[in-house]
C-alpha cells in the first residue's frame, strides 16, 4: 500500500497527490509514469510523475478526474492508500542545451511538462512556457512554471486570463514576432499536439510530444499502447513515452484512444461519484 501524504484540487477535477514511494522518488527522471491501481478490482492506469522528494520519499502526481478510475482517485485524501504504484516506467525525456526551449502544455498537460521544463532549465536552455486552459481555473501551475522558466504566457480559450487563444496561436506570435526557437515539447489532448506538430512543420524546429495511448501493464508485453511513429510499431510504455512529433501518427491513435469508449461510458454511469457532494474550494495557485 501507497500512503498519500497530501491532496488537494489545483483546478475542478484536477487533483495534486504526494504519495509515499521512495524507492520511486529516488530513481525517477523527467518523462516517467507510474502505473496504479487502487484496489483489487481496479484497472490500471498511467499517470506522469511531476516531481519527487527523494529525502521525504514521495512522488507527486496530478490527477484529471475524467473515467471511473480518476473520478474514484480523486475522492481520496491524505491518510488514504493506493494498492500498486509501479515505476518509474518508461523513458526519460532527452534533455540537452538546445538553445531555446519552449514546453507547451494543454490542461493536465502542464504537469507533465513541467518536470521536463525543470530539466531544461538546468541543462542551460533559455526556457519559454506557453499553458493553457479553457478558462482561467484550468491554467494550472504558473508559479511552479514560473519558477524554472525564462518567460511563461498563460493562454485561456475564453481570454478569461492571459492571452486570448489557443496555445497553437500564443507559439505562432512568438515565432512571428522574431523568437529562435531551437526546441519544442507539446503535451496534451492528441488534437493539441498535432496542431503544435502542425504549426511548427515548416520551420523545422525539432518538437517532441508526449503519448498517452490505452496503457496496461506497462512493459511492452500486453501490446495495447502500441501506436505508429515513423511508419512503425512502438510500444509506448517502453519505447517512450515521448517521440519525434512530425513522424507520430495521430489519426491511428486518436482512433485507438476510442476503442473503449462505450466500455468507459457503462462504467462511468454505475460510478456513484462522492466528488459531486463535495463543495471545491477555490484553489491556490502554488503547490507547496
Amino acid at each position: 500500500m501507497y500512503k498519500i501524504v497530501s491532496a488537494r484540487f489545483l483546478a475542478p477535477d484536477i487533483k495534486k497527490f504526494e504519495v509515499e514511494a521512495p524507492k520511486i522518488a529516488i530513481k525517477r527522471k523527467a518523462g516517467q509514469f507510474v502505473i496504479i491501481r487502487l484496489n483489487d478490482e481496479g484497472e490500471r492506469i498511467p499517470l506522469t510523475i511531476a516531481d519527487s522528494n527523494p529525502d521525504s520519499g514521495t512522488i507527486t502526481i496530478i490527477v484529471q478526474g475524467i473515467g471511473k478510475t480518476t473520478k474514484e482517485l480523486n475522492t481520496l485524501n491524505a491518510g488514504d492508500s493506493i494498492l500498486d504504484v509501479v515505476g518509474p516506467l518508461g523513458k526519460s525525456s532527452h534533455i540537452e542545451n538546445f538553445g531555446t526551449a519552449v514546453s507547451i502544455g494543454g490542461g493536465v498537460g502542464t504537469a507533465i511538462a513541467y518536470p521536463t521544463a525543470v530539466a531544461l532549465k538546468h541543462a542551460g536552455n533559455h526556457t519559454i512556457s506557453i499553458i493553457g486552459g479553457r478558462t482561467k481555473e484550468y491554467v494550472i501551475l504558473e508559479d511552479e512554471m514560473k519558477s524554472v522558466c525564462d518567460e511563461v504566457y498563460p493562454t485561456t480559450d475564453d481570454g478569461s486570463y492571459g492571452f486570448h487563444g489557443f496555445v497553437t496561436q500564443k507559439l505562432q506570435e512568438l515565432i512571428d514576432s522574431g523568437t529562435k526557437i531551437d526546441f519544442v515539447l507539446a503535451i496534451g489532448p492528441i488534437p493539441m499536439m498535432k496542431a503544435v506538430a502542425d504549426v511548427i512543420k515548416p520551420y523545422n524546429i525539432k518538437t517532441v510530444v508526449s503519448l498517452n495511448p490505452v496503457m496496461v501493464d506497462g512493459t511492452g508485453m500486453c501490446g495495447g499502447c502500441r501506436a505508429t511513429v515513423d511508419d512503425k510499431t512502438v510500444f509506448v510504455c517502453v519505447d517512450g513515452p515521448e517521440f519525434d512529433a512530425h513522424k507520430v501518427d495521430f489519426s491511428t491513435l486518436e482512433r485507438r484512444n476510442r476503442t473503449y469508449q462505450t466500455f468507459e461510458k457503462k462504467a462511468l454511469e454505475t460510478h456513484q461519484c462522492r466528488l459531486e457532494n463535495i463543495k471545491v474550494e477555490a484553489p491556490e495557485k502554488t503547490i507547496a
